[in-house]
This record gives C-alpha cells, structure tokens and sequence, in this order.
C-alpha cells in the first residue's frame, strides 16, 4: 500500500454506496473534504441486501487485517424492504431477519478493533410513482413503497440503540426538505446530488457530535503534508499561500457546506 498511512473510512452497502461518487454523490464528498485527510474506500454492491452483505462480511472485512478501519459507514436496507416475491427469488429479507442481520454486521465490525467506529444509514424514503416511470423493467409493480422503507429504518435504528452504534435516519432527514419526492432521487430509489447532499451532511452532523477519541471529523484530524513551503505560490507580501488549508475550504465552498 501507498503512505503515509492515513485513517481508513470504508463506506459499505448496496446501490446507495455503489454510486455515491457519481452525480455529486455523498461519497465523492466524503472522499474531497477529507482528500488530505483520510482514504475513503468504497465497497459498494448494487442490488445487495443485508443476507448477501453477511456473506461476504470476512471477506471485506477480514479479522487479521494488518490495517483495520478508523470508520465505516453501512447502508443496507432499502433492497431488504421490497415486497416479497411469489417465486422466493428477489432481494426481500424478512424484517426480524433484517434486523438479525443488521445485528451481526454492527457486532462482527465492533469486535475486529476496540478503536473502530461505526455509522448506519437507514432505508430512505422513495417517489413510488417516478420508480414506475423509471425502473418499471426492474421494478414492474409497486414492490417497494415508501411505507416500508420507514418500517426497516425503524428497525435499523432500534439495532442502533441495541448496539450503541451511532445512525443517520435517512428516511425522516431527507423527508425534511419540501419538495423531497421530486428534488431527491435520480429514478425514484438513487440519489440527486441534493439529496447527496443531505446525506453529507447528516454523517458530518454525526462526526462532529460524537465523544470519540480521537474525532473523525475532518477539523480534528490532521492535514497530510501540512507544513509551510517555500515552494507554495508566493504572495504579494512575502509570504507564501498554504494549499493545504485552501484545498478544504475549496471543497467546502464547491459542495456548498458549512464550515462545521
């Protein structure tokens, strides 16, 4: 692997995570605001649900690593809450197996490291009527509703508080903005970059607050190659102009988020 070693942040799950560094996604946003920062891994399976993420569990995330994440951010959920197909094929998952499942990714990331962090994302909501008009080839009947979407996210979260692992409740957050159902989502299901957005947000909110030592969030962790340089373009007084700092207030300002 390349140096300096950085903290890992290893985002996790199904579509949500699959293409979140594309059309302004929550990932690409992760991945510039903490640039110099943190390396921001993706592993992200779209059409996944949480029965296939078990089984790949050891494998994405193995105990003898020699390099265990500083964070993950897991995302499954939405693909479990579908309507259960007559043929038993399909991505359904029961909802107490669901939470089961949930259960046992949150206890196996916990015990490869006393120092690992953890974030769930719940199910977030869905524009029923655009998932017809878009994925009708995928989806051809009204087999993911936005009802359901909100039983996973209650379950996610109530796993959350079982296992003091710290939860952005998609569903109600992005629900928060007006005209959600027709600003959110490319398709119905994925992400716009306003609802991206959102999600970044949300995960910040959540580094910020949280008592962990060390923080993750980007102001408490360190810059790489920080220093000042006489080789950084000079200023009109004399001085130099550290890019390290400029490059973060850059994506700040690109990403039109705070400072926080």
């Amino acid at each position: 692997m390349v140096g300096p070693l950085r903290p890992q942040f290893v985002l996790f799950g199904s579509s949500i995570v699959q293409f979140s560094c594309s059309n302004g996604g929550w990932g690409a946003i992760l991945a510039d605001l903490y640039s110099r920062k943190a390396d921001v891994l993706l592993r992200g399976y779209a059409g996944w649900n949480s029965r296939r993420a078990l089984q790949v569990l050891e494998q994405v995330f193995p105990k003898d690593a020699a390099i265990q994440p500083s964070l993950v951010i897991v995302y499954f959920g939405g693909n479990d809450s579908m309507l259960p197909h007559s043929s038993g094929l399909g991505p359904h998952v029961p909802l107490p197996e669901y939470a089961e499942n949930m259960r046992k990714i949150g206890k196996y990331l916990k015990s490869l490291s006393e120092n690992i962090r953890i974030i769930f994302l719940t199910a977030p909501p869905v524009n029923e009527k655009q998932i017809l008009e878009n994925l009708s080839d995928i989806i051809p009947k009204r087999n993911r509703t936005n009802e359901s979407c909100k039983i996973y996210s209650d379950a996610c979260l109530e796993v959350c508080r079982e296992l003091d692992v710290k939860a952005v409740d998609l569903w109600t957050s992005i629900q928060k903005r007006k005209d959600w159902s027709t600003a959110c989502f490319t398709d119905g299901i994925h992400f716009s970059a306003a609802a991206s957005k959102i999600v970044a947000e949300e995960i910040l909110k959540v580094l910020r607050e949280a008592d962990w030592e060390p923080s993750l969030h980007w102001k408490s962790l360190p810059t790489e190659f920080a220093e000042n340089s006489p080789y950084d373009p000079p200023c009109g007084d004399g001085t130099t102009l550290n890019l390290a700092d400029h490059s973060v207030a850059q994506a700040l300002t690109h990403w039109g988020l705070s400072d926080n």
